[in-house]
């Protein structure tokens, strides 16, 4: 699948349910809060979701304002204005 498309499972995401790709989102913020990497949290949200707008929506239901101002203040280089996007 992905030697075809290179799209991180995003065929298979189309198929799950609004609640399957929440419950799957929260698991990514979870994984964050244990060390995965914020552009990671990232990208992998937007796959999952389908889109950057249900993305930002999902990471907003599950991480305080806080920890979303951390998460951007933590970002650097080029990945810094993509996590902005996500969290801000």
């Amino acid at each position: 699948m992905l030697n075809d498309t290179n799209d991180l499972g995003a065929a298979l995401f189309k198929t799950w349910t609004e609640k399957q790709r929440c419950e799957e989102i929260e698991k990514l913020v979870h994984g964050f809060r244990n060390g995965i990497p914020v552009g990671i949290l990232c990208k992998m949200s937007e796959t999952v979701a389908g889109d950057r707008k249900k993305a930002r929506k999902y990471l907003k239901q599950f991480m305080n304002a806080a920890e979303r101002k951390a998460a951007v203040d933590s970002a650097t280089g080029a990945i810094a204005p993509i996590v902005k996007s996500f969290l801000s």
